[in-house]
């Protein structure tokens, strides 16, 4: 199916916002400290912050140009705010008051009259009517000066050159720049409400693109995400086109609350394991979700940021080194066996799953990246102690996961897969007591490149355990981006049958996870995703869901929706009869290949030459060929079955039909397909014409299957390819890198009637005069 990558909006439908509209603000914060932002109602927002030490410092951004929505849907970037007007009620709790040193301070960056870089620091109590926790704040941009004194401080701010602003929180305790946790975690809050934005530039285009649906969902993540409004990220999502299921990570880093402990900052076991910032802004994610009807999944891992991580929590291997994954800062995985790990974890899944009751959604949980980690090196990590103590006390050391393994160490990976499927099944339990007696629906997420990594053959008895297999979850979810983006194709392929095989779930209860980019400069991979996606549709799977949002609205991907259907009433046409044409053509028959070229002739009488195809179009008059009433009867025959033109078929072309030569008998040596890379075990069938710079390369997408011989540097292969569809020669595992594909064939033409009727006349036949029966090519690839 066709996408987009939109880098700007092209006479797309807008409308217009309120500068200072409360969905568009943002967040941002030093960790550990959390902050979060709802929009309440049209015209107010509320903040959330937990403060966990006396540095801690906020801040609520409102940006000139608008970097986080889908190009199609951002708002126009307009710098100038002379002659503007902000106002709004200020409401705050727990955070330095308005009347503070270091209170909430308005920071402008941008440049001054001269273009030279500036930032000014403008007080809010200076521009505040009442007391210093609940005042009314109006700020003329082109009056507006800053300093902390006025008029003495005064530094008047030129508002026609603004890049961003943000209004500054910190605890009650602030000291700028200590290091000293705070005696207990802090809650702050702030409300802005009556936000209203008058004078010359009060408004402000914004994108309101509605693309049909698409069939697809969306995955988004609240460690990308959380630092946007819900309504922000809601909008995006149902103006794109997506519909379903959104599946939401709850992340890694930020949703737990913390205690001190050592000077550090551990996950707190007792009371709620989640902060306020993020139960408030999940209660208003999923209310907004429901109302629009999409129907979330709360995706919680066993991924935890690993300064946050109790050492003791740590899934490690056999030499004590823990679990560290190559994020940076890295994040560990936490050990099935540990009790007190698991039944945080229970605790947060229970959490979430009341939020999404609270909210009116039904309840779905994954269960996401349950597995050991495994490091590059090859060594597993189920050596902590509660593991090793669960696995016998003692448990056989495997240094290397990429080496042969002794029985004894693949009966310890089955053990520690049977472990890892307690551990999911206890998880899943313990979030349906939370919300009984209303029902779960419970997934789990298998990451195929991660658990079924060709180099550690024996991997998936650990983490692709038996105890997942069907009926454990109520569907499947299957992820395999770096293969798909890396091209490897066999890999994909062996994966899908290895997990429908061992767990047995049909593609009716899987989902397929599309996606994902992580490095802007690689937005070309999104072809491959879009590919792969069409690929999945072929599957029939229950849902495909394209991982993740932040990555579709930075780079402007746009899934378009399929053409509409043939009109009801009418048979659903077939658009190819994978049949021969049933006479032959005879020498008389016509064969005509044909460009397009558009030629130019300037007032001086030079030609301009300009070839629109890349390869030649064949047309055919296959009337000459009939010779008897008996065939003319067979052509009427095929004509009417194939509806005119409607359907194609195969043609045999008498004067080039194989890859030797002409008509010449194939060799598994005739045509080159490319070359190996280790990697891709997809390969297109060819047929070269010409050399140098006059080479003409057509892809042959009908061959003659029995005919196909298939070599890697000469060497005949037999039984490790099979010939797909569309001419693809697909191999068992991808030839070695640097290995020559060489091919044989003999093939057919696809094509179709040129008309719609088909002139015969009698006589004229009688007479032996041939009728004329056109045939055109038909493109079947690029």
């Amino acid at each position: 199916m066709a996408f987009w990558l939109a880098d700007s909006r092209k006479g797309q439908d807008s409308d217009w916002i309120q500068r200072f509209d409360p969905r568009f603000w943002t967040v941002n914060y030093p960790r550990p400290m959390v902050a979060t932002i709802v929009s309440t109602a049209p015209d107010a927002l509320r903040v959330e912050a937990s403060f966990l030490r006396e540095t801690d410092l906020g801040g609520l951004i409102w940006a000139s140009e608008d970097t986080l929505d889908h190009p199609l849907l951002a708002y126009r970037t307009d710098r100038d705010y002379s002659h503007t007007h902000l106002s709004f009620r200020w409401r705050s709790g727990g955070v330095l008051a308005l009347d503070a040193v270091n209170g909430p301070t308005l920071t402008i960056e941008g440049r001054d009259a001269q273009g030279a870089v500036r930032t000014w620091y403008v007080r809010l109590w200076n521009y505040a009517q009442g007391s210093p926790e609940d005042a009314v704040i109006t700020l003329p941009f082109s009056q507006l000066e800053g300093g902390f004194s006025l008029p003495a401080d005064a530094d008047p701010v030129w508002p026609g050159d603004i890049d961003r602003m943000f209004i500054s929180f910190a605890p009650l305790g602030y000291v700028a720049g200590s290091e000293t946790p705070l005696s207990a975690e802090a809650e702050g809050w702030i409300e802005m409400s009556a936000i209203t934005c008058d004078g010359e530039r009060a408004m402000l285009e914004i994108g309101d693109v509605f693309l049909p649906p698409h069939g697809l969902a969306i995955a988004t993540g609240y460690d990308d995400d959380g630092v946007q409004t819900p309504a922000r990220l809601v909008r995006t999502i149902r103006q794109l086109g997506y519909r379903g299921t959104v599946l939401h990570y709850v992340g890694m880093s930020h949703f737990f609350r913390l205690a001190q402990a050592s000077g550090d900052f551990r996950v707190s076991t007792s009371g709620d394991p989640l902060n306020t910032p993020t139960r408030t802004w999940h209660a208003a994610f999923f209310a907004a979700c429901a109302a629009q009807g999409f129907r979330p999944i709360a995706s919680l891992s066993y991924e935890l940021f690993a300064e946050h991580c109790p050492d003791d929590w740590m899934q490690r291997d056999h030499l004590g080194n823990p679990a560290l994954t190559g994020w940076e800062p890295p994040s560990s995985l936490l050990s099935p066996a540990h009790a007190q790990a698991m039944a945080w974890l229970q605790s947060v899944g229970g959490a979430f799953a009341q939020l999404m009751t609270d909210a009116g959604c039904e309840v779905r949980f994954q269960v996401g990246e349950p597995w050991w980690w495994t490091t590059a090196e090859g060594r597993i990590c189920l050596y902590d102690a509660a593991s090793a103590a669960a696995l016998g006390g003692d448990p056989v050391a495997i240094p290397d996961m990429r080496a042969p393994l002794t029985p004894a160490q693949t009966d310890l990976l089955d053990a520690a897969g049977a472990l890892l499927a307690q551990s999911t099944a206890a998880l899943v339990s313990a979030v349906r007591a939370a919300v009984a007696p209303d029902p779960v629906e419970a997934l789990a997420l298998v990451f195929t490149p991660t658990i079924l990594a060709p180099a550690m053959p024996e991997l998936y008895r650990a983490n692709l355990p038996l105890g997942w297999a069907a009926p454990a979850f109520d569907r499947l979810q299957v992820e395999d981006y770096d293969w798909l983006t890396e091209g490897r194709d066999a890999a994909r392929r062996r994966a899908y049958e290895t997990v429908n095989t061992r767990l047995g779930y049909p593609p009716a209860e899987q989902d397929y996870l599309a996606g994902f980019v992580l490095d802007p400069t690689d937005a070309d991979l999104w072809r491959r995703i879009d590919d792969g996606i069409d690929e999945a549709l072929s599957r029939s799977p229950h849902e495909i869901i394209v991982w993740a949002l932040p990555q579709i609205m930075r780079d402007g991907y746009v899934r378009l929706p399929a053409p509409p259907s043939p009109p009801t009433g009418d048979e659903a046409m077939q658009a190819f009869d994978d049949i021969l044409y049933p006479l032959a053509l005879g020498r008389d028959a016509t064969v005509v290949p044909e460009f397009s070229t558009s030629v130019s002739v300037t007032a001086s009488g030079f030609e301009r030459r300009n070839s629109l195809w890349a390869n030649a179009r064949l047309r055919f008059d296959v009337g000459p060929g009939v010779r008897s009433e008996a065939e003319l009867g067979t052509l009427i025959a095929f004509f009417r079955a194939r509806r005119g033109p409607a359907r194609g078929f195969r043609l045999r072309d008498p004067s080039d039909f194989s890859s030797a030569g002409m008509v010449g008998t194939p060799t598994e040596l005739d045509q080159e397909l490319g070359e190996g890379d280790g990697l891709r075990a997809d390969f297109a069938l060819l047929k070269c014409y010409g050399e140098a710079e006059a080479l003409q390369v057509r892809r042959i997408t009908r061959p003659d299957a029995a005919s196909v011989l298939v070599s890697l540097d000469g060497v005949v292969q037999e039984g490790n390819w099979t010939l797909s569809p569309g001419g693809i020669i697909t191999f068992d595992e991808a030839p070695p890198a640097g290995s020559m594909v060489r091919a044989g064939f003999l093939f057919d033409v696809p094509v179709r009637f040129a008309e719609d009727q088909l002139e015969i006349s009698g006589a004229s036949f009688a007479a032996g005069e041939a009728p004329s029966v056109p045939i055109v090519e038909i493109r079947e690839a690029p």
